[in-house]
């Protein structure tokens, strides 16, 4: 099974935008980006195993190994530049996986942090360890869930195994010493973001010595939901590439 979702393959495109989803989320988050970003990118979404159409596919709990997996994935496809977006956890993923690019001399062009505290900012808090009820209870409060499908019993057999998975990668996460990033970063925050002050999110600025940028926009945890388009034209400013649609 590939690692990557691509709604449409744009041979024409300048450079490749991977995109690294959320704690529980899927590639299927991304779908409407190809849509509505400039025709001079194609995008391509992770899709994590142990869920959608990977669901009998073994769950990876090392944020490292992950980045690893997917570094190698990658390689067919760097034969033209490439960004990687990442949000919440999808960030600190994605930040590991820019590490391995440029240590195997294929550098991304750009990284967006979207979400996330700074790898080697992290946050004290255990979610993997609450009950069921709890869980359900976390990923509503975050913004990024819907709270009827979820008391659906069968839904959560399915769903609540991989979002345990999921954060308790997170909390086992430990940054490693190594090679500061050369590639720009931009680090973008909802104002409203119970878990990610916006004061804490030019911290991502510290392990690049190439260009950053914070960008703090309306919102809560998911502020990129309301705010997705605006999030696109700020990657298309950053990556210097033509507007969408």
């Amino acid at each position: 099974m590939t690692w990557f979702r691509c709604t449409e393959t744009r041979p024409w495109a300048s450079l490749r935008l991977f995109c690294f989803p959320h704690a529980g989320g899927s590639a299927v988050f991304y779908r409407p980006w190809s849509a509505r970003i400039g025709r001079a990118v194609e995008v391509q979404a992770v899709q994590y195993p142990g869920r959608a159409d990977r669901l009998a596919d073994p769950f990876v709990d090392d944020a490292h190994q992950l980045a690893r997996l997917i570094a190698g994935a990658m390689a067919p496809l760097l034969d033209r530049p490439a960004a990687l977006f990442g949000h919440s956890m999808g960030a600190i993923i994605a930040y590991e996986t820019a590490r391995l690019l440029q240590e195997r001399g294929t550098a991304p062009v750009h990284l967006f942090a979207s979400g996330a505290r700074a790898p080697h900012d992290r946050e004290d808090r255990r979610l993997s360890d609450l009950d069921d009820d709890g869980l359900v209870a976390e990923m509503v409060a975050l913004g990024g869930s819907d709270a009827d499908a979820l008391r659906d019993p069968e839904l959560r057999e399915l769903v609540l195994p991989y979002v345990r998975n999921d954060f308790r990668l997170v909390e086992r996460y430990e940054h490693r010493p190594g090679p500061r990033l050369t590639v720009p970063v931009t680090a973008l925050v909802g104002d409203a973001d119970p878990h990610v002050p916006a004061d804490r999110a030019p911290r991502w600025g510290d392990l690049t010595d190439g260009a950053f940028r914070c960008q703090v926009l309306p919102g809560d945890h998911f502020y990129l939901v309301p705010q997705r388009d605006t999030v696109i034209a700020e990657v298309e400013r950053a990556l210097a590439v033509p507007a969408g649609p």
